[in-house]
């Protein structure tokens, strides 16, 4: 109860409205007790007499003006509905924020509109954060669940509740989004990104559009997150409860189906979409009943594009997603089946046979047509033990198409849900706990209200009573633990409400026993509910006009449920037969979805939400099925269970209108939501007790004015007694705790009023003392500036001697340093002679120790190739002399055998023996023998008789021939004779002939033979080789399996360490702009310069190939530049000169004289003879070594020819001669190329010829260009080289390996000048990929030095300053570089400056990372917090409630507090590393403004998110820290660069702190000196602005709008953002300057560095 004191003229109250529901007025005389009413001036003027009922019928007080906008509802003075109403409609109509704190519940009231607060940068800034000093937001609750979770190890649950179309999904979508930022990786690893991406395939499954809200869940859901013991997400867990399946089959008016069928539609053109046979959702009866085909600035295409994209990240396969897909089509295909009735009295019904749905349906799912048809209009029916079926009338067979399409859809919905837990799961470790975000339906009531809305209350009254009994708890907590006399708190408990819906022949109970009825129906339902609870629960009651409704009296609202569809909805039974259809079904997954159900149920199914019974024709099955009411309300009290064993977080969101527009607020819509989601039943029990709190100390600093002057010096708590006894008379308004004081109601404000009237006195007081103060302080000024002028005449004079003293000892000091020095010179040079003395000494004895060495070794190899030859010979020797034995005493065995077994056959008993029972055998062979001699008698007279007949054919023949031999002789002697010698000649012809052949087919198949050898040869070879290949590819990977493992190791460190630069898109886009505005820069810096046509052609430089002849000084061997090491002294060249007998050179090349060309002038016949010389020698070099390379490779054939011979024998080919003649190989082919190389630089030879003879007469060459084109072609000298088995050597020692300390020792950049003296020597030898791979593998080296030292700020410079020297270098000798600037510089034959440039960047990057790591935890409490200037903020304190929320996390005791002096010193230590790498002015300023950007970026971040900072005290602490940066930027002379405008933004925030903020003249000001702020963020700011002492105002609403007003009509150049970005990272510039020549003599290389393997040349 307000007090009665308070109710004076001028006091502000509400009243009651119809419209507004509470208006403002202001009392226009004081309040008597006893007053029947009071008189009102209301806001719009008029006046009005209140009537009273005594002191509790007055009407509310209004709070204070300081406290108008207040962001925490428990903070406010009188706490009461009009108050609360009040300043939600202020914060959220005036100030634009949609979140305020109610003790522990955050309101969120939907704006219908994008804003600009849920970016990183805002996660960033409430990440690690006390959310008592941020302003509510849904992060800030998102970040208490996450700090408590991870401090006291306790399970959280966020409750997100509403009504539909009040924000909950998106609420429950950010708090996913920050709990998978701050809990994730720097780049989003798999887990954080299959948690977001389950948001919108459930939103495309569970979400349609409603006549309140566009994206409506028709389902509630509850995601546990799993983390692991670092904070980190490890898996995630879902579950749904209550899909509306009847939105499938109907839509009301203005109402859409769900998402994703409008999708699937709106993608029908796509290629893998055209066998779906969808059209547009006009078409189907499913999607068109609503008539809202489309939802406003809503792509139904792009949002599938989404969705199939968010399955793919869950691991769902494509072929998967189209089954899906298909199955959804398939639902709206079966919706526009067409089933006709028929029969008398249309008790039948049928489906045509040609319907195009039905077989689009059957096909799509993979069923039978026929069989569905069937089905759809057949039930199945058990009578008497026999099945019968019985035709459906047309109705009730559409009815069981509808069950069929919901039942398949909430069997999808299943499915998904199940395998999206699957992807969510943790896999690597058990989660330690777990942050639960329930995302649910709230209170609703429409005109009709069926079993739907029966549910969604029911869920709301559980929840209501476990947020009542949360918020009662913590009250108590609070009591017990100060030590109040505890009084039972009355609260509303709606355990009467609950229990009628739950409780024992309860609502749910009487309604599955209906359903377990034969012939249940609604009407005898209703009849059950009337005569069971009517006139005996308070909470029930029969409607006057209708017999099939009824009411429930919620703690919300009074809602009528009308009893019609109750019993179907909650049964949701499908027949068996079409089921068992789809179990038969070709698709798997509609296989799968289908034999997951069974027809029955039990109680453990009731945890997973099954999604409707099977109607079966079997009685025995039907009496244990599970009704949804069941189902709901065991996954209700599982869910209940969970709740309690967490500690909640609770979020109302709040619906501000019915017409969705942007910041329109209906008082209300807002009072019935206020009152249905309990926020005003936490604040009537906060007010009930002692709503306002504070502690002891708090309270003495507040209001120790009002305390005496003995009362001060004691403790804080009995000083806080003796006062509050003297102050408030009334012991029952205010309690002492242990350590904070309570006060009820109103009471604040009663101390506020006594303190405003003790503080007017005081200030009479004050002024006069201040008076005579300052007229003290003047004399004492003027006597002070006396005394200080006397004081610096007085110094002067003493100076002037001081300074006589100093010139006198200065002359001795140059005169013994300069004596020192001269000393030290002489000694130095000795001891460095002596040094070069005992290097050359040592070098002879090494190598004469090493020669004695090669020497032993030769003959250690000399004997074990003779003792092995030795060993040999006696061992083939043993092996022969053993053959030959064995065969001896074996011959000698075997004829022992031999005369035993004659002697045996000799012997007749043995003959006996053995043909033993052979006579019977003996009689019929003579029976045989007989019979044969009779038949051979026969043949021989058949044999004498054939012979007289032949005989006489013999004669004849005989006398034939006689006949033809004299014919023949009688020819020969007519013909002209032969000589014998020439038969013998034809005769030996032939046989030669013969012979030829017989040889030719021997070699033919000893080719053969040889060939199929060989082959065989190869193909073994091949298997080894394969075999080998398959031994290194196992170990290859291996190799890869170990590194991966380390690197997926290292990416988990990388991850850690950089959380937000890797996840960051903004922060790459910034990069790419980086490098594409450094290469504009670049070549804007180089510009652009054109040369003469006839300079236009590549002159590119001779190669340095080696002379083949010895004598000629001209061109010194490879081996003779090797022999001079890197710190022996300079080796005398001799260049090959113009003073050489050129002529005589000519002669002994054979080249002829040129008469041909005609040229004038000396310079250029002796430059042109000069090149047809060295075209000469190298074509002859070339020539020599083509025939030593054909030489090699024949040498190579013999040799491989001798070992396929070998190989045919039995002996093998031992492995290493084959890796000897792959070796060989291997050597030729580098040969090849050696030579290809040289055959190039020929060519560019001849080019250079042909462009001096074509020149002709008419070349304007003057003597000096003639002799820097000779300079091009000689050998660079000052180069090291490095041989190519030592690159991995020198990249180890030299960057990888490199000590910490040797390399901060170092000289900035002589690791990039001693690499690139190898490349270039490298190169310039000829070997153009060898230098351009050690070039890369020193830019890959950088690379490796820096992700070892990824968090040193001095290596980290060091590797910056070598990589930008390297990339100067390179630039400087690149081609492009050379011509533009004519320089006498031989080019590299590669660029690879820009790789360098990049390394570069990286570096850079890395740096500031490094710095703004160490920074980011500091820069807030010193920049914000740390009071520098002391005592400025201690006068007063504000007046708050001091009620701490659950998540504040108050920084350690004990910790270091972080103070512009580390800021500093942080800065200090990185500008160090910097000039000790001589780094330029210039890239010093581009790192200080990004670092004084970050530190701007945060700190007005900060301030734009923090209440409590935002006043004068604070602006002057800012400003003043701004100084000291500003400062700190002059002294190191970094201030050009822009490092001091990047300050600006804040500097003028601290200034808008500082303003006066009253009248318009003061907006004017204010809006012309905030010019580099937003709009917004200068009206942020003014909303936020809070007095933190009395002679503070706060600011006016209406200066608020004046100043929108002004900044309306300024041209803004600023974007339109609230908070700076943070990833924000500027181009950096990194600009050439050509460095000095280098040279290895110049380079003074320390012997820590160990590469004395390098060699000069």
């Amino acid at each position: 109860m307000a007090t009665t004191e308070l109710y004076t003229k001028g006091a502000c109250v509400w009243v009651p409205d119809p419209e507004a529901v509470w208006v403002s007025a202001k009392l226009l005389q004081d309040y008597n007790p006893g007053d029947q009413q009071i008189l009102l001036q209301l806001s719009d003027g008029t006046e009005m007499e209140y009537p009273l009922t005594g002191p509790a019928g007055l009407p509310p007080l209004g709070n204070p003006d300081i406290l108008e906008g207040e962001n925490d509802l428990t903070a406010l003075s009188f706490l009461h509905e009009p108050a609360v109403l009040h300043n939600l409609r202020v914060r959220f109509l005036d100030y634009s924020s949609i979140y305020t704190y109610c003790g522990i519940v955050l309101v969120a009231i939907n704006p219908y509109e994008q804003l600009p607060i849920y970016g990183e940068e805002v996660i960033d800034a409430y990440s690690g954060q006390d959310t008592d000093d941020m302003e509510p937001h849904i992060f800030s609750v998102a970040e208490e669940a996450y700090r408590t979770m991870t401090r006291e190890e306790k399970n959280q649950s966020i409750i997100i509740s509403g009504e539909s179309g009040s924000g909950k999904t998106v609420s429950a979508k950010f708090t996913m989004r920050y709990f998978a930022v701050v809990g994730g990786a720097a780049q989003q690893t798999s887990v954080e990104e299959r948690v977001l991406a389950s948001n919108p395939i459930m939103e495309a499954i569970g979400n349609a559009k409603t006549t309140r809200n566009d994206n409506s869940s028709r389902f509630g859901k509850y995601i546990e997150i799993g983390f692991g013991r670092k904070g980190d997400i490890i898996g995630a867990n879902m579950r749904t409860y209550l899909l509306e399946k009847s939105r499938v089959v109907f839509q009301a008016s203005e109402e859409r189906n769900y998402h994703i069928f409008y999708q699937l539609c709106a993608s029908r053109e796509l290629p893998e979409m055209r066998s779906l046979k969808l059209a547009a959702p006009e078409h189907f009866r499913y999607t068109c009943q609503g008539g809202q085909m489309q939802i406003p600035d809503v792509d139904d295409a792009s949002e599938l594009e989404r969705t199939r994209n968010a399955f793919t990240v869950l691991g769902v396969p494509p072929d998967q997603q189209m089954e899906i897909f298909r199955i959804l089509a398939a639902v709206l295909h079966l919706g526009n089946v067409n089933i006709q009735a028929s029969g008398r009295g249309a008790d039948r019904s049928y489906i045509d046979a040609d319907d195009r749905s039905l077989a689009v349906f059957s096909k799509l799912l993979g069923v039978e047509g026929p069989q569905m048809a069937h089905w759809l209009c057949h039930r199945r029916l058990a009578v008497g033990g026999e099945m019968l079926v019985k035709p459906m009338p047309g109705r009730q067979a559409v009815e069981a198409r509808d069950a069929l399409a919901k039942h398949v859809y909430g069997q999808l919905f299943t499915w998904t849900v199940q395998r999206l837990n699957s992807a969510l799961r943790a896999h690597r470790q058990k989660a330690k706990s777990f942050i639960g975000v329930l995302d649910i339906y709230g209170f609703e009531t429409f005109d009709r209200n069926s079993f739907e809305q029966f549910c969604i209350n029911y869920a709301n009254e559980k929840l209501q009573q476990q947020f009542n009994r949360h918020v009662f708890q913590l009250e108590q907590e609070e009591y017990i633990r100060e030590g109040l006399p505890w009084n039972r708190i009355e609260f509303s408990d709606n355990q009467p409400c609950i229990a009628l819906i739950e409780g024992p022949l309860g609502l749910l109970d009487l309604l599955d026993e209906e359903c377990r009825m034969p012939k249940g129906s609604d009407e005898n339902w209703a009849r059950k509910l009337y005569d069971q609870h009517v006139n005996r629960s308070a909470h029930f009651r029969k409607p006057r006009m209708s017999n099939a409704a009824f009411i429930i009296l919620h703690f919300a609202d009074t809602v009528q449920y009308e009893c019609d569809g109750f019993l179907d909805k909650n049964r949701d039974t499908v027949f068996e037969e079409p089921i068992n259809i789809m179990k038969a079904s070709q698709s798997e997954l509609v296989a799968e979805l289908f034999q997951q159900q069974s027809a029955g149920g039990s109680v453990s199914e009731a945890k997973s939400m099954a999604n409707g019974s099977v109607r079966s024709g079997k009685k025995s099955q039907r009496e244990h099925k599970l009704t949804v009411g069941y189902q709901f309300r065991q996954s209700l009290h599982l869910l209940m269970d969970t709740l309690n064993s967490t500690t909640p977080h609770y979020v109302r969101c709040i619906k501000p209108n019915d017409l969705k527009q942007p910041f329109m607020f209906d008082p209300k819509r807002a009072v019935q939501q206020l009152r249905a989601c309990g926020v005003l039943e936490t604040i009537r029990i906060s007010a009930t007790g002692f709503p306002s709190r504070w502690t002891y100390e708090e309270f003495f600093n507040r209001y120790r004015v009002l305390l005496r002057a003995s009362e001060r010096g004691e403790d804080f708590h009995s000083s806080c007694q003796r006062a509050l006894t003297a102050l408030i008379p009334d012991p029952d308004q205010y309690c002492f705790g242990k350590t904070k004081v309570f006060f009820r109601a109103g009471q604040v404000a009663l101390l506020e009023k006594l303190r405003a009237e003790r503080l007017h006195t005081a200030g009479v007081v004050i002024q006069s003392w201040v008076r005579g103060w300052l007229a003290r302080r003047r004399y004492l000024r003027i006597y002070q500036a006396t005394l200080t002028l006397q004081r610096y005449v007085r110094g002067t004079l003493a100076r002037r001697l001081a300074h006589i003293l100093r010139y006198t000892r200065a002359a001795l000091i140059i005169q013994k340093t300069y004596r020192m020095v001269t000393v030290r010179r002489l000694y130095l040079t000795i001891r460095e002679a002596a040094l070069t003395i005992q290097a050359f000494s040592r070098g002879m004895q090494a190598r004469r120790a090493y020669r004695q060495l090669l020497r032993e070794r030769a003959a250690l190899r000399l004997q074990a190739a003779v003792r092995g030859w030795s060993a040999r010979r006696e061992f083939r020797r043993l092996r022969a002399a053993t053959v030959l034995l064995q065969c001896c005493v074996r011959r000698r065995a075997a004829r022992k055998e031999l005369l035993k077994l004659r002697q045996e056959a000799r012997s007749v008993e043995k003959y006996r023996e053995l043909n033993k029972g052979m006579e019977v055998k003996l009689m019929q062979l003579q029976l045989r023998a007989d019979q044969q001699a009779r038949e051979s008698a026969s043949l021989r007279e058949i044999l004498q008789s054939e012979r007289g007949s032949h005989t006489a054919e013999l004669d004849q023949l005989r006398a034939t021939i006689v006949k033809l031999q004299t014919q023949l002789e009688a020819q020969t002697h007519a013909a002209p004779s032969v000589s014998e010698k020439e038969l013998e000649e034809r005769r030996q012809a032939e046989e030669r002939t013969a012979q030829e052949i017989l040889q030719l087919k021997q070699e033919v198949q000893a080719l053969r033979a040889e060939r199929d050898s060989l082959e065989k040869e190869r193909d073994d070879l091949l298997t080894r080789l394969q075999e080998k290949e398959k031994i290194q590819e196992e170990n290859v990977q291996k190799a890869v399996a170990e590194s991966g493992s380390n690197l997926q190791a290292e990416l988990e460190e990388e991850r850690r360490r950089y959380q937000g630069l890797l996840r960051d898109y903004t922060r790459l886009e910034q990069r790419y702009e980086n490098l594409r505005d450094m290469s504009m820069l670049s070549e804007r810096s180089r510009g652009h310069r054109r040369t003469d046509s006839t300079q236009s052609m590549s002159l590119e430089p001779l190669s340095p190939v080696s002379s083949p002849y010895p004598t000629s000084p001209a061109f010194p061997s490879p081996e003779e530049v090797r022999r001079v090491s890197v710190t022996s002294p300079t080796f005398d060249r001799r260049p090959w000169t113009p003073d050489l007998p050129l002529e005589s050179l000519m002669e002994d090349t054979g080249v002829p004289k040129d008469t041909a060309e005609k040229m004038t002038g000396e310079d250029l016949r002796h430059a042109y003879d000069a090149v047809r010389v060295a075209n000469k020698l190298l074509e002859s070099q070339l020539f020599n070594q083509r025939i030593q390379f054909e030489q090699e490779v024949s040498a190579l054939k013999e040799q491989l020819q001798g070992s396929r011979g070998k190989a045919s024998q039995p002996e093998k080919v031992t492995n290493a001669q084959i890796q000897d003649l792959l070796e060989q190989v291997d050597a030729g082919e580098r040969e090849c190329i050696r030579l290809k190389r040289e055959l190039k630089n020929l060519k560019h030879t001849v080019t250079l010829r042909k462009v001096l003879a074509s020149a002709g007469p008419n070349l304007p060459l003057s003597p000096g260009s003639v002799s820097s084109l000779s300079q091009r072609g000689q050998k660079v000298s000052g180069l090291l080289e490095c041989r190519k088995r030592d690159e991995n050597k020198l990249i180890k020692n030299l960057i990888t390996d490199l000590r910490v300390d040797c390399a901060l020792s170092l000289p900035p950049g002589l690791a990039a000048r001693v690499l690139f003296l190898c490349v270039r020597q490298a190169d310039c030898s000829g070997d153009q990929a060898r230098a351009q791979s050690l070039c890369k593998a020193a830019i890959t080296g950088i690379k490796a030095a820096l992700k070892k030292h990824s968090s040193d700020v001095n290596l980290t410079a060091v590797w910056l300053r070598n990589a930008w020297t390297l990339t100067d270098l390179l630039t400087q000798h690149s081609a492009k570089e050379v011509v533009r600037n004519s320089d006498d510089l031989v080019p590299l034959t590669f660029d690879l400056s820009d790789q360098g440039r990049a390394l570069c960047i990286q570096a850079y990057q890395q740096l500031l990372s490094i710095t703004e790591s160490r920074l980011q935890p500091i820069i807030v409490p010193a920049m914000l917090e740390n009071e520098t200037i002391p005592g400025l903020s201690s006068s007063a304190g504000k007046m708050l409630s001091s009620r701490k929320r659950a998540g504040s996390d108050p920084r350690p005791v004990g910790l270091e507090t972080p103070t512009m002096a580390m800021v500093l010193r942080e800065l200090g230590a990185l500008h160090t590393a910097l000039t000790h790498q001589n780094f330029p002015l210039s890239l010093q300023e581009q790192v200080f403004r990004q670092l004084m950007y970050i530190l701007t970026a945060m700190t007005l971040n900060s301030l734009l998110l923090r209440k409590d900072v935002c006043c004068l005290s604070r602006g002057m602490q800012i400003r003043y820290n701004v100084s000291l940066l500003e400062e700190w930027l002059r002294g190191r002379g970094v201030q050009t660069g822009g490092a001091i405008a990047t300050l600006e933004p804040l500097i003028q925030a601290a200034q808008l702190l500082q303003m006066g903020k009253k009248t318009e003249a003061d907006g004017r000001a204010l809006v012309q000196t905030c010019s580099t702020l937003s709009s917004q963020q200068i009206v942020k700011i003014l909303t936020l602005y809070t007095p933190q002492s009395d002679f503070e105002e706060r600011v006016t609403l209406n200066f608020i709008r004046i100043v929108q007003g002004l900044l309306k009509e300024r041209s803004d150049s600023q974007p339109p953002q609230l908070l700076l970005d943070v990833k924000r990272v500027f181009p950096v510039t990194f600009s050439y300057l050509p460095p000095p020549p280098v040279s290895a003599d110049q380079l003074d290389i320390p012997e820590s560095l160990k590469i004395s393997f390098l060699r000069k040349v």
